[in-house]
């Protein structure tokens, strides 16, 4: 007579394989991951990485822009800051611009409801009325669910929302957030910082020469 002890060696063999070939998926499965953490890293974003509308509502790379300092500002056109800062900003872009340092103006109406126009108009008035050289964007949100990727970038890096028109924040030649200023700081605390930013980008050119 057959001995009892043969019947569970019959269904050990299958069960030892489902389990090895378990064990071979999970070992795949973290190779590939592995792999994929290796050579499928996401790129880490920047200023520059993200893309903005102009005026006009064409998509423009703020690629472009990379390799210079750049003063990000949010705008408006019927604010109680709005001469001194659209004089001070030009006055900045005259004396620094362009080749190594810009102003880029966000037109933003969630402050106070002060700039109401659309993108055109808006950026006719800063042109007719302060005579600015530096690009001025499409209208945007920057607080909330809506606001603009590149612009939330900005916030999210210096952990500082703008609580009102003309918030100003420095970015160097590599999209990394350098400082910020509210409205109402005077233009002669933003340029040593900007005037530091140039003389890298000057001396890293020499270099490289």
């Amino acid at each position: 007579m057959e001995p009892l002890t043969s019947y569970p060696l019959k269904y050990s063999v299958p069960k030892a394989r489902v389990f090895v070939v378990f064990l071979s998926m999970v070992l795949c499965t973290t190779i590939l991951c592995l792999l994929q953490l290796r050579f499928f890293k996401p790129k880490i974003k920047d200023f520059y990485s993200f893309e903005v509308k102009d005026s006009r509502g064409r998509i423009i790379s703020l690629e472009k822009y990379r390799g210079k300092a750049t003063l990000v500002v949010n705008v408006a056109s019927y604010c109680q800051y709005t001469d001194k800062n659209y004089i001070a900003l030009q006055e900045l872009h005259r004396e620094f611009g362009p080749s190594h340092f810009t102003v880029l103006a966000f037109p933003c109406n969630q402050f106070g409801e002060s700039e109401p126009s659309s993108s055109q108009e808006i950026e006719s008035f800063a042109k007719g009325n302060y005579g600015v050289t530096f690009p001025v964007f499409h209208k945007i949100k920057i607080l909330g669910s809506e606001a603009d990727p590149a612009f939330k970038f900005l916030i999210d890096s210096s952990k500082k929302e703008p609580r009102w028109n003309f918030w100003k924040y420095l970015v160097s030649p590599e999209g990394k957030v350098v400082k910020f200023w509210r409205p109402e700081e005077p233009i002669e605390s933003i340029k040593p910082e900007v005037t530091s930013l140039i003389r890298q980008i000057i001396m890293k050119k020499r270099e490289d020469l």
